[in-house]
């Protein structure tokens, strides 16, 4: 491990240093403009700001990387990243947060995409599994250690400083690395509707998950402080909730190498609406047990994008990957602006456990289309399906770390 560890730490301190500032950025939003009255629709605004901005980031961020190289683009992204950080400590003013997060979505999306594109040259196909697992755990764990910074301050500037000088730190190791910057992979979107025509449960799953996702959030951490939770509750409760999401990749992903994927889709998609009608009644009665339930949606609605990736490629082939994750991305940012969107609605229709019931039935919605999707075409053999990987959704430059040899 240390060998493969070894060429790509600087990248990794990078990350971690990016996602422990970033990861805290969302959730401290989220809780200002909660507690300054903003309302749940305006935080909804906001956030899918934030989100509409990753995807135009990943679809022209690469422009910038392949005009200036990967050390220029990543220091001009972190650099813009970590002065709007600064910025929101000016005024909370909903309208400049929501431009400040559209173009810090812009710069998260170009820093993902030199990263990603790093780690892809670094990695041969002995390592690229654990330089995968490497990244994933380094990336995930980050965003929850980060949401501890929650605890700083709950109402002036501190929190923003730190975080703005973690994500000018984040600079540091990738700028003195010695790794030499690789070239960017074809990142040609394979296309929506052909994507569909091949995988349509594919794409209605990663859709789906960028729905949830992006919606819980931008908007977990005002559920959180509108059900009685203070400052430290709801750190704990997104920290639990992030931490989940890495935990049960791995054994319910290998369940899609052993089964149906779309059983394993339609059965991710019912235990979502169970674990999200279960939150609403754990918020309001044991905090305990909400973390426990926190635990189970995260995993459950995290491991929806990488099965549903998975799915898609056993239709469109191996060949095709960076190609369809370019679509598919695409798909999931979509997504992902609509989901903080129609939450943020349905919390101010019925209350903060809105978050949780509008996430329910957008996977009860999933459920009942992959049913239908059965009945329309037979199986892939299991021995024919591509092996499952965990992947972030983060770019299409991400997709050709995970293992792409061999049957499951």
């Amino acid at each position: 491990m240390h060998a493969v560890a070894g060429p790509i730490l600087s990248l990794l301190s990078g990350v971690a240093l990016l996602m422990v500032g970033g990861g805290a950025l969302g959730s401290l939003i989220g809780l200002r403009l909660a507690g300054d009255a903003a309302g749940t629709l305006t935080v909804g605004l906001v956030t899918a700001a934030f989100f509409a901005g990753l995807t135009a980031g990943s679809l022209y961020g690469y422009r910038v990387v392949l005009r200036v190289g990967h050390i220029r683009a990543f220091s001009a992204f972190a650099s813009i990243l970590s002065a709007a950080t600064l910025a929101h400590a000016l005024a909370a003013d909903p309208a400049l947060w929501a431009a400040l997060r559209l173009s810090e979505g812009f710069c998260m999306a170009g820093l993902y995409m030199c990263i990603e594109s790093w780690l892809n040259d670094t990695a041969t196909n002995e390592t690229r599994g654990r330089v995968l697992s490497l990244y994933m755990v380094t990336l995930y764990g980050a965003t929850a250690a980060g949401q501890q910074l929650l605890n700083l301050d709950d109402s002036g500037t501190t929190p923003f400083l730190v975080i703005s000088i973690l994500l000018s730190l984040a600079l540091v190791p990738v700028a003195l690395t010695r790794t030499a910057p690789p070239g960017l992979p074809d990142v040609a979107s394979f296309g929506l509707g052909r994507l569909y025509r091949a995988s349509p449960l594919g794409v209605a799953g990663v859709f789906v998950s960028g729905v949830i996702t992006g919606g819980v959030y931008g908007l977990a951490p005002v559920f959180g402080a509108l059900s009685g939770f203070g400052v430290a509750e709801t750190a704990l409760f997104m920290t639990v909730l992030i931490l989940g999401g890495v935990a049960l990749q791995w054994p319910l992903g290998r369940l899609s190498d052993l089964f149906d994927r779309r059983a394993v889709l339609i059965g991710l998609s019912t235990a979502l609406v169970v674990a999200s009608f279960a939150m609403i009644e754990a918020a309001g009665r044991d905090r305990a047990l909400a973390l426990g339930v926190a635990a189970v949606f995260g995993g459950l609605s995290f491991t929806l994008y990488p099965v549903s990736l998975a799915h898609t490629v056993d239709h469109v082939g191996k060949a095709d990957l960076v190609s369809a994750s370019g679509g598919l991305i695409l798909a999931n940012s979509m997504g992902a602006v609509l989901g903080p969107l129609c939450a943020s609605a349905a919390m101010a229709a019925v209350g903060p456990e809105g978050l949780f019931a509008f996430a329910g039935t957008a996977a009860f919605a999933a459920t009942l289309y992959g049913l239908w999707r059965m009945r329309m075409r037979p199986p892939v053999p299991a021995e024919e399906q591509c092996i499952f990987c965990p992947v972030p959704q983060t770019t299409p430059v991400a997709a050709p770390l995970p293992v792409r040899a061999g049957k499951a």
